[in-house]
């Protein structure tokens, strides 16, 4: 079952950066052909943690770890925009826990990963 949430977030991230990501080859279709336009992310989360990091994940992991990697902070009010979310899954227990929080939930922002708990809907 972990395996199979993971390959499910996994597909999911693989699919949302392949609709932001241009074709280098990509040729302008007709406007009579065109489909409307992806609507852009618009969900903004502001920070309730006095000191977030934002995580990379190390390796080939799709999920982010309390122990990974630190790309940069964010501090409390701050506003980022994210509508993708990775489901870390444990044995027992919550995987993280940040923000006086525990969780499994991190939201993806630019850079890398932050725990939701830390998060609230801006």
């Amino acid at each position: 079952m972990t395996r199979l949430m993971i390959a499910a977030t996994t597909a999911a991230m693989l699919a949302a950066t392949a609709l932001l990501a241009p074709a280098a080859d990509a040729t302008p279709a007709p406007a009579a052909t065109a489909a409307a336009p992806a609507k852009a992310c618009a969900t903004k989360w502001k920070v309730t943690g006095k000191k977030v990091a934002v995580r990379m994940p190390e390796g080939t992991a799709p999920v982010a770890a309390p122990d990974s990697p630190v790309v940069r902070y964010l501090h409390r009010g701050d506003v980022v925009r994210s509508c993708v979310e990775a489901i870390a899954r444990t044995q027992s227990g919550p995987a993280y826990r940040k923000c006086a929080k525990g969780g499994h939930i991190w939201r993806i922002v630019r850079g890398g990963q932050v725990p939701a708990t830390c998060l609230k809907r801006a």
